[in-house]
Order: C-alpha cells, then sequence, then structure tokens
C-alpha cells in the first residue's frame, strides 16, 4: 500500500465544501490540503481551515505546483469547465455529484481525464456512511437471501431562493431527482447491481421554479430486483425519516437517518426467514423479531477522500465512483427524465 499524503486543492470552497468535505478532507490519514479557491470570500475559508495559499480564479491554484490533485465543489454548471482545465494540468479530480449538468457533457469530461491520464472519481459519498458498509456486507453473506424490493426515500425544504442554481435546469441540471434521487440509484446499484428499466415522475407540486420539486422513481435491475426513489424539496426536513428499506427472500434491513450527510441513523435486521410453509390465514400480528445492528460511525466525507487519495496514491483509477460509475448514473439520469417527458443530451 502506497503511504505519503495527496496534495489536494479545493476549487469552489463555499457551500458543500466548507459545510462538510474541507473538515471531512482534513480528518483522512493520507490528505493534505494545501490551496483553496473560490471567487468570494476565500480568506475567510482559508483562515478557518488553516490553508496558506487561497486563491480567486481556478488559474491560479492549477498553476500552483504543490496541487496534485482537485476537489470541484462548485456550481454543476462550472463542472464540465473545470474539469477540463484541471485535467490539461495534470490534476487529478474528485468532482462533486453530479459530475456535469447532462449526459453529453459527462461523456466528455471522462474522455479528457482518460485523454489526460488523470483519475476522476465522483462525489457520491452515501456508499461510504457506515451503515451502508455494513448492509452491503450481509447483502454479499447472503443474509437477505434474494434481493426482492428496496425503497429509498431523501427529502428536505427548499424553497425558492433567488439566483439558486438548483432550481433551474440551465445551471443544475434538474431539481431533486438530478441533485438527490441520483444520490440513492448509486446507493441501491452499489446494493443490487445495475439497472435495467428505469421509469421516473417528476413535476412541480408546491414551488414554482423551474427544476422539479418532486420526483419518484420505479426502477428494475439485472437481478430482477424493484425499487423505488422518492426525493422531494418540497417535504419539510423535520417531516422525513430518510428511510432505506431492504427485503430479501430470507429478510429484511431497515434503517433511519442513514441517507444524507452524516455519519449516524438507526439500523435494524431479521434474517433467516423463508423457510417457513404458507400461511393460509395471512395473519398480519405475527412478531417480528427485527434486532438494531451496530455499525462504525465513519464520516463518510473522510471515507471517500481516503479512498480518492488512496487510489492516486498507488497509481490506480477508482473503482468505486470512478468514470464508468459516472457514466453508468449519467445515463441512468438522462432516461429518467426521459421518461418523465424531459428530453436530455
Amino acid at each position: 500500500m502506497a503511504r505519503g499524503k495527496l496534495n489536494i486543492g479545493v476549487i469552489g470552497a463555499g457551500g458543500i465544501a466548507r459545510r462538510r468535505t474541507i473538515s471531512g478532507m482534513l480528518r483522512a490519514r493520507n490528505c493534505r490540503l494545501v490551496a483553496v479557491m473560490d471567487p468570494v470570500g476565500v480568506e475567510q475559508v482559508a483562515a478557518e481551515f488553516g490553508v496558506g495559499a487561497a486563491y480567486t480564479t481556478e488559474e491560479q491554484l492549477l498553476a500552483d505546483p504543490n496541487v496534485q490533485a482537485v476537489y470541484i465543489a462548485s456550481p454543476v454548471y462550472c463542472h464540465a469547465k473545470q474539469i477540463e482545465m484541471a485535467a490539461a494540468a495534470g490534476k487529478h479530480i474528485l468532482c462533486e455529484k453530479p459530475l456535469t449538468i447532462d449526459l453529453a457533457s459527462t461523456r466528455a469530461a471522462v474522455e479528457t481525464c482518460r485523454r489526460h491520464n488523470v483519475f476522476l472519481q465522483e462525489g457520491y459519498m452515501m456508499k461510504f456512511h457506515g451503515a451502508h458498509q455494513l448492509i452491503k456486507q450481509l447483502i454479499d453473506q447472503g443474509r437477505l437471501g434474494k434481493i426482492v424490493y428496496m425503497r429509498a426515500q431523501l427529502s428536505c425544504w427548499y424553497p425558492p431562493i433567488p439566483g439558486a442554481w438548483r432550481q433551474d435546469p440551465s445551471t443544475g441540471g434538474g431539481g431533486a431527482l438530478i441533485d438527490m434521487a441520483t444520490h440513492l440509484y448509486d446507493l441501491l446499484s452499489y446494493f443490487a447491481g445495475p439497472v435495467v428499466d428505469i421509469t421516473a415522475r417528476c413535476g412541480n407540486l408546491v414551488h414554482n421554479y423551474r427544476s422539479e420539486d418532486a420526483s419518484t422513481t420505479l426502477l428494475q435491475f439485472a437481478s430482477g430486483a424493484q425499487a423505488t426513489v422518492d426525493c422531494f424539496y418540497c417535504i419539510p426536513d423535520e417531516a422525513s425519516r430518510t428511510r432505506l428499506e431492504i427485503y430479501g427472500s430470507q429478510g429484511a434491513v431497515l434503517t433511519e437517518g442513514t441517507i444524507g450527510q452524516g455519519s449516524r441513523g438507526k439500523v435494524e435486521g431479521v434474517f433467516g426467514l423463508g423457510d417457513a410453509p404458507y400461511d393460509p390465514t395471512q395473519s398480519k400480528d405475527v412478531e417480528r423479531r427485527f434486532r438494531r445492528l451496530p455499525f462504525k460511525a465513519v464520516n463518510p466525507y473522510t471515507a471517500e477522500c481516503q479512498y480518492f487519495a488512496q487510489c492516486v496514491l498507488e497509481g490506480r483509477q477508482p473503482e468505486l465512483n470512478g468514470p464508468e460509475n459516472a457514466l453508468y448514473i449519467a445515463e441512468l439520469t438522462d432516461r429518467a427524465y426521459r421518461s418523465a417527458g424531459r428530453e436530455e443530451s
């Protein structure tokens, strides 16, 4: 295993970078934050995290010879150009999700990184959560039997905000579907394998901005498993428990609070079922023997940064959230929007 630390510069140091990722990166054993860039307030960010180099343009940061890799956390409409610039400068790239605004630009970004021989990882961090790592292990061990059905939920209250890039498809690629549902497409695919069929319904139920504030998706996997994903910008945060449900032929795992930006939540499971004879009374008063399942609390942003840095230090392309997965998610997103009646690339 390669040792040492990867020198990382942050492009777009406000928003999610300032709220979550930078603090997580600073806890990573193999990451060193050496520079931050943002057109607004970058000096304050640098002072907050003790970073010596603060820049206001991408060109300045990419010209810094101390920067080996970049974390891009700018608005989505900036990603494609910044990926192109970073790849041309020979910097490896960890980029926030979605990778770009649409399928065509995602294909171009992946090709650009391949042409310049730089590694690329997309920031779908939820699969690094300790609970989701546990669930993946249980599935791989066959504890749930054949996966039959999954449901994943992620909603928030996101009222109209002047200039909010997520509320306009021209700057964010869309709304609740591309911003939140794609997290869950990625997570459920991690559990159950590739999706072969996808159908979505999108619209605006409460808010009147151009991006959708409501989305529900039906997925079918190559294994035959089915799933639903429900993501809304118009449900108050306190009203949503962000549930994850996974049902198999021999048991089930249910969670609350594991989907999101945190590291905790609750996981319950029941196993060893599926051998009982048919009950013609169909009584639903049976005792359900779910038990609490402990898991290691892991900062998903720290874990994704550590994984990215280790791949770069070892000279290998990331597999989790790497270029092939980025294309897969972009294609699913495109198909989902098309099924909902919106033309994409």
